[in-house]
């Protein structure tokens, strides 16, 4: 028999040309996203725009086409310029518009720089509307992206703040050489001064005083003065201007400043090493995307305050319930929500231990401890009195003062408990913090009732896997920008796209119940009704 081939649909005339946006189909994500961004209100961007000059590109477009590209894990704005000239649902997203990839990057970096968190918070209220989140509960937890920076160029602050007062310890060393020689010139007596601290504008103005003092036949003051000058005031300089940036951190990078370096799980060499790093804070619902923040510390514990009030700046409104691992667990973070009226099911360091029957048993722990509240005593294992011997303070690294109160025993020597209660060479001594005491009580209550298993079953599922989904499915373990602010920019890009792919996936499912359940004989009017109302009559089987 005679093989024979299809033919070739571009050689063979047709007396209408194709509409290539035909191909589009009706229920492609592409329009789902040019739907929902013709329907936020960006007026606050519009106004930026100054007029006159050459015309811009409508930052509606823009819009969509960022949105649609972070959508497809596209990043680069090389690529989403390449994609306009070549990809139709781009093409058709843009109205054939091909901004150049530097366009599309100030646009990125610049235009959206104060509004991506109106953006998402826009975007968020319409999930809410369609009743996907309800914004009542955050599952929130935190999780470290390696900046762009250089990995290896590092600052650390304990390391200026060392050279820094090596630096002035030298330079009182040679101030005081420079006044000996001036105080021998004239016969007057030199008395040595304590050195102290300077700074950069005391030395520049201390040089200038020195060069109308020393005189011109005065060789080796000459030159201990240039040295201060050209050598020592430039690394008295460079090393305030390292404090300054790094403020109240510990460390950053020299190619990346508002880069804090934290310990990554998986690092590129896959030892664990320090890299350049933000801390990225999300609240989900329902494994939506409600809200996030970028923060310049490693631990969890500092973050949370900033996150919920951002949250609350955001939605005008604070959520109900507010679920987190033990890492959030401190007397700031429940004394701030209990101000704020949050149901908190936020565990602490020791929750799980505490639920162990071993711990449980464990006469010396200090939970255990028969407490005398008439008298304020602890009474040890052994019978004897802990008496109150006084109170303490302990300063977080937000500022947030802890009050604890001390308790001793008076006669551990001899005891034959003692190895197994405390190894210190004194009698025990015991720190009790009271209100840390009492926000746990209430976390605990919380934590181990119906609704609290409920929340912490939840938990894992709802952040981790929006983070799996992130960092492993999208191929997002590092940014592309630097600095703090085009970092939330494009955080908050990448936040946009995860919900619009929640969005269209649970659009998808509820099709699909529709279709299993109205799919029968009984029910294939309905079925045509419904399908013709939602535009899918032809691809009725």
């Amino acid at each position: 028999m005679k093989v024979r081939f299809k033919s070739l649909p571009t050689n063979t005339p047709s007396l209408f040309p194709e509409d290539i946006f035909d191909k589009i189909g009706a229920n492609d994500p592409v329009r789902l996203i040019n739907e929902l961004v013709d329907n936020l209100n960006i007026d606050h961007i519009i106004s930026e725009y100054k007029g006159g000059g050459t015309t811009s590109f409508h930052p509606r477009m823009m819009i969509k086409v960022l949105f649609y590209a972070y959508f497809n894990n596209i990043y680069s704005c090389r690529k989403i310029e390449k994609a306009l000239g070549e990809n139709i649902h781009f093409m058709w997203l843009s109205g054939n518009s091909k901004p150049d990839y530097r366009t599309i990057n100030y646009f990125r970096s610049k235009r959206l720089k104060n509004h991506i968190h109106r953006l998402f918070a826009d975007v968020t209220v319409v999930l809410q509307n369609l009743g996907y989140v309800s914004l009542n509960v955050q599952y929130i937890d935190g999780t470290k992206i390696e900046s762009s920076a250089n990995r290896y160029s590092f600052v650390w602050k304990k390391s200026v703040e060392k050279n820094k007062l090596k630096l002035e310890a030298q330079i009182h060393s040679v101030l005081e050489d420079i006044e000996s020689q001036i105080k021998e010139e004239r016969y007057e007596s030199h008395e040595k001064t304590l050195p102290k601290s300077i700074d950069s504008r005391e030395l520049q103005d201390k040089i200038a005083e020195l060069n109308h003092s020393v005189a011109q036949d005065n060789k080796t003051g000459k030159k201990l003065i240039k040295k201060l000058q050209h050598q020592d005031l430039p690394r008295l300089q460079k090393y305030e201007d390292q404090l300054k940036i790094l403020s109240g951190r510990n460390s950053y990078s020299k190619t990346d400043p508002d880069a804090c370096f934290m310990r990554l799980k998986d690092d590129h060499m896959k030892n664990g090493q320090l890299k350049p790093a933000y801390n990225a804070q999300i609240s989900t619902e329902n494994q939506f995307i409600t809200h996030y923040s970028i923060h310049q510390t490693p631990g969890d514990t500092t973050t949370l305050k900033d996150h919920l009030n951002s949250f609350e700046n955001q939605y005008h409104k604070q959520s109900k319930e507010v679920v987190a691992d033990a890492g959030y667990g401190s007397e700031e973070n429940y004394e701030m929500m209990a101000e704020k009226a949050i149901e908190g099911y936020v565990k602490y360091n020791n929750f799980h231990k505490e639920q162990k029957r071993s711990e449980k048993n464990n006469a010396f722990a200090v939970q255990n401890l028969y407490y005398n509240e008439e008298n304020n005593f602890y009474v040890c294992p052994c019978g004897q009195q802990m008496n109150f011997i006084g109170k303490g303070k302990r300063i977080s690294s937000n500022g947030y003062e802890s009050q604890v109160h001390y308790y001793q025993a008076f006669r551990c020597q001899g005891c034959p408990l003692r190895e197994s209660c405390h190894q210190s060479q004194d009698n025990r001594l015991i720190e009790v913090n009271y209100n840390l005491n009492h926000h746990r009580m209430k976390a605990r209550q919380r934590l181990i009732s119906e609704k609290g298993h409920y929340h912490r079953s939840k938990r894992p599922i709802e952040v981790e896997a929006v983070f799996g989904q992130l960092k492993s499915n999208n191929k997002f373990s590092r940014f592309t920008l630097k600095g703090l602010e085009k970092v939330n920019i494009e955080f908050g890009l990448m936040a946009l796209a995860h919900n619009l792919r929640k969005l269209v996936k649970n659009r998808k499912l509820n099709r699909k119940n529709w279709l299993n359940t109205l799919k029968c004989k009984q029910h294939m009017h309905l079925f045509h009704k419904y399908m013709k109302i939602q535009k899918y009559k032809d691809t009725i089987p």
